[in-house]
């Protein structure tokens, strides 16, 4: 009988980046739940442990790396990871990313640097570093962003840096796509998490807002990008490869 969902993803190998909260780890847990062992990355031991907690209890085996993703050696660091607890990379999700909205006129240049370095040189760097193992049947999922599609006040530099990640995911499909390696992108729109629930505590017009501007007329959760993300990275994708697939309930439609 001719499988048309295949999600089984049992006996591969997932590096996630951002795994120690919101939608990292949203992510971790549904690929822990389609079978994959991981490789979970993030800046705090704590909460990086409490994401290990989740995901071990479903069955798998995962391994921690604390590291910061900016420094020139993480990319090894991460990857030698990998290969000594598990013997390679199969799945790679660059979901880490950081946020600094304020006025163009007085945004400094450092803040620049710093979104761009995060959420574009990381991943670059990352998957070249991962790619040896990647081949020649591994997935690449950038977390890209609305940000990406729309212009957004105050958010010059974050919209630039996940419009990079839009482009270099296009591009490394057309590139890695021959050597058997997957490369797409999932871009969320308003998701609840940890980093934004002080806004929707404080201000019920704010959320109320965001719902009203959304078709689908909620605010998103992070396993309905999580869920996305299995797909992508699964079997049930083998023909899917330098795309992006917006998750935000059609916000970008209008």
């Amino acid at each position: 009988m001719r499988t048309y969902l295949d999600l089984d993803l049992s006996g591969k190998t997932a590096v996630v980046t951002g795994a120690s909260s919101g939608i990292g780890r949203a992510i971790s847990e549904a690929l822990a739940e389609a079978g994959a062992n991981l490789v979970l990355v993030g800046r705090d031991a704590a909460r990086l442990g409490e994401t290990i907690a989740t995901v071990t209890a479903r069955g798998v085996e995962a391994e921690p790396v604390v590291v910061e993703l900016t420094d020139d050696d993480a990319p090894r660091r991460i990857v030698d990871a990998a290969a000594t607890r598990f013997g390679g990379v199969n799945i790679l999700v660059n979901c880490a990313g950081i946020f600094e909205p304020m006025p163009f006129e007085t945004q400094p240049l450092a803040s620049f640097d710093r979104q761009m370095a995060t959420n574009v040189r990381v991943p670059f760097a990352l998957t070249q570093a991962a790619l040896p193992y990647l081949r020649p049947s591994g997935a690449v999922v950038n977390i890209s962003s609305i940000a990406g599609y729309s212009g957004f006040p105050q958010s010059a530099a974050y919209c630039a840096s996940k419009g990079a990640v839009e482009m270099m995911t296009r591009a490394l499909g057309t590139e890695l796509g021959p050597m058997g390696v997957r490369v797409n992108c999932v871009a969320p729109g308003n998701i609840r998490t940890p980093m934004n629930a002080g806004q929707f505590a404080a201000s019920r017009e704010y959320e109320r807002s965001l719902e009203e501007k959304t078709p689908l007329g909620r605010i998103g959760e992070t396993e309905d990008i999580a869920a996305v993300v299995v797909y992508l990275a699964s079997p049930a994708a083998k023909f899917v490869n330098g795309a992006s697939w917006l998750v935000d309930g059609g916000w970008t439609a209008q």
